[in-house]
């Protein structure tokens, strides 16, 4: 089976630390239609009481309005590329050997395997990393 290799625009912003903080900005995507794939959210320990929450897809204009009143945003800095395909041991280790050697830094990743399929998200400094990244995945996964 094939691995899918693409760039996606993650939303992020600031969310209350507090019950409900995370809740209360799903609801406003949920209400626009979103039917969102990956999330992490979490606390910003330098901030109290605030966290940030990163998520995708965000689809549209109406989308991306209720994404944009409820506080997130797209950013220049955080460029991600997200693999999905069949889930095998090593593949991981196999997607940082591959952008290590092609002296590609990593910003994060975040990644599951759900039975058969795998799905990867990284994140990089800049579109040109994304780029490369790209090219070099889509390689290594043959």
């Amino acid at each position: 089976m094939a691995y899918t290799v693409k760039k996606v625009d993650v939303w992020a912003g600031e969310i209350a630390d507090r019950p409900g903080g995370l809740a209360s900005t799903l609801a406003a995507l949920q209400q626009a239609g979103s039917n969102i794939e990956f999330v992490v959210a979490r606390r910003a320990p330098d901030k109290p009481g605030t966290g940030v929450v990163f998520l995708t897809p965000i689809k549209g204009s109406k989308q991306k309005t209720a994404a944009q009143q409820a506080g997130l945003g797209t950013s220049a800095s955080l460029q991600s590329v997200r693999v999905e395909g069949p889930d095998r041991a090593g593949l991981g280790a196999k997607m940082a050997d591959a952008l290590a050697a092609a002296g590609v830094n990593l910003r994060g990743i975040s990644a599951a395997a759900l039975g058969r399929r795998a799905v990867s998200y990284f994140a990089f400094d800049s579109a040109a990393d994304a780029d490369t990244a790209i090219r070099v995945l889509k390689k290594s996964l043959k």
